[in-house]
């Protein structure tokens, strides 16, 4: 089995309890790596090695760190593929979906590599005076992130802060924190001082808590569920912590009768049937103008029915298994709930039958018409591979319904009239608004939630903003 250290201080270690954990392949339930859990003094040492780097990394020109971060991309994508195969034994996505989760990541180190050089600060003049304004690195960061995206998510983290100039401690997701640590490391093995980067594993309630809690740590950046969200926010207000929260979604999709319903349909199904609907701004609710409901359904249950399903290291399948029994036993509650109350299944709602399943945490894409909000698939945040369509008379109907939850982190408009695309754009209330297009994720882009899907923006010079503080400095002539 491949054995998965810490990564403390440049070196790679095991925890000073000596406690290890076996993870699983959700797909069969074969052992896969063998990992060492950390605890509260592992996590407090790591942060410590973070402080005394970041008088080095901080110091750093960002010539200097952008030399390093495109030679951290390039190492990664020399590694693409075995970080790949690890990303799909723990986590169950496709292969090659996988291998583009890496290469994406590369992308993101390349970006921020450049972007740091363009924080230059400002010159201000006055009659008496003249103002500098300078943007430094916050300090030593705290970043947590989850296991549906482990490489990709934490790089929309690592690759800002350490083009800022902060140094960082690393929590990976406690059950998927393989290729994320092995993603860390070529970026150690590039060339950072010693200490700037870090990984300790553990659960959140003991290495996530010290992260958050630790004063050494001055910034924490979190993707996860909405519930440990407002944790964090708790906790880290005893330092006055600087935060970024990218939580929970519910995502509409609305699609009008004035809408190409082939684009529509494919892009809802894609959107909410990949990577199993384990996808922060999966297509959650499907909102369709009464008129065009029923070609719309038929083509949407043609293409979940035409995915195949299988082991993520197989070449040809579509999706791969849900990361855990429990996650499937809540999509499973929530496609029961709906039917009890009045939905319909149209295809799906089942586990795949056969062999190659039985030992697997499989799911078939599932569409349900008829649904309401009464349902928890349309209040809750099922991640599953679940769509649950009802239907619309008016824009203003729809737009109220996809309004009416507390989250607020994507949302799909399909249509054909710019004046439509523009009203719902500008209604919706959300984040990011996907027009004709079924991803509101863009390298060069804000991303980030509304009401309680976060706060704060990661991606495009937002991203690195996040990670400084600004000073004024006024001259007296």
């Amino acid at each position: 089995m491949h054995q998965s250290h810490m990564l403390i201080d440049g070196e790679q270690v095991i925890s000073l309890s000596r406690k290890t954990e076996i993870i699983y392949n959700p797909s069969n339930q074969e052992p896969v790596a063998e990992v060492a859990v950390g605890s509260r003094q592992d996590a407090c040492l790591a942060l410590e090695a973070a402080k005394r780097a970041f008088l080095i990394w901080s110091a750093t020109s960002c010539q200097e760190r952008a030399i390093i971060l495109h030679s951290a991309a390039d190492l990664v994508r020399k590694r693409v593929d075995g970080i790949a195969v690890l990303l799909t034994l723990e986590m169950g996505k496709p292969l090659r979906n996988a291998r583009m989760e890496v290469l994406s990541s590369a992308d993101v180190l390349d970006y921020y590599a450049e972007e740091g050089k363009r924080n230059c600060g400002e010159w201000i003049s006055s009659s008496h005076s003249r103002s500098i304004v300078l943007r430094q690195p916050v300090g030593v960061a705290a970043l947590i992130t989850p296991w549906n995206f482990p490489v990709d998510l934490l790089a929309w983290k690592v690759a800002p802060a350490l083009a800022s100039g902060c140094t960082f401690v690393a929590k990976p997701p406690s059950l998927a924190p393989l290729a994320a640590t092995e993603f860390v490391r070529a970026v150690i093995d590039a060339g950072l001082p010693a200490g700037a980067a870090n990984v300790v594993h553990g659960p959140g309630s003991t290495v996530g808590a010290e992260l958050v809690e630790n004063p050494i740590s001055r910034k924490i950046a979190f993707t996860g569920e909405t519930e440990t969200g407002r944790w964090i926010m708790a906790h880290a207000a005893a330092h006055i912590k600087r935060l970024s929260l990218e939580l929970g979604g519910q995502s509409p999709f609305i699609v009008c009768a004035d809408s190409d319903l082939q684009a529509a349909a494919a892009a809802a199904a894609q959107r909410a049937f990949s990577n199993m609907g384990q996808i922060c701004i999966s297509v959650n609710r499907i909102y369709v103008a009464q008129e065009v409901a029923e070609p719309f359904t038929e083509e949407l249950v043609r293409r979940a029915e035409r995915m195949k399903i299988g082991d993520g290291m197989q070449t040809d399948v579509d999706l791969g298994p849900m990361f855990s029994r429990m996650l499937r036993e809540r999509t499973k509650e929530h496609v029961a709930d709906a039917i009890e109350k009045g939905a319909e299944l149209l295809t799906g709602g089942e586990e795949p039958v056969g062999e190659a399943y039985e030992r697997g945490y499989f799911y078939r894409p599932t569409v349900l018409d008829n649904a309401d909000h009464r349902m928890m698939v349309m209040r809750e945040e099922t991640f599953g591979p679940v769509a649950p369509i009802m239907k619309f008379k008016t824009l203003d109907d729809a737009i109220a319904l996809a309004n009416d939850t507390e989250y607020g982190l994507a949302a799909y408009v399909f249509t054909n009239d710019l004046k439509t695309a523009l009203s719902a754009a500008e209604r919706l209330e959300a984040g990011g608004i996907g027009v004709n297009i079924n991803n509101v994720v863009d390298l060069q882009a804000p991303f980030g939630g509304w009401k309680e899907s976060g706060l704060g923006r990661e991606l495009g010079r937002y991203g690195l903003e996040a990670y400084l503080e600004t000073k004024h400095i006024r001259l007296g002539m």
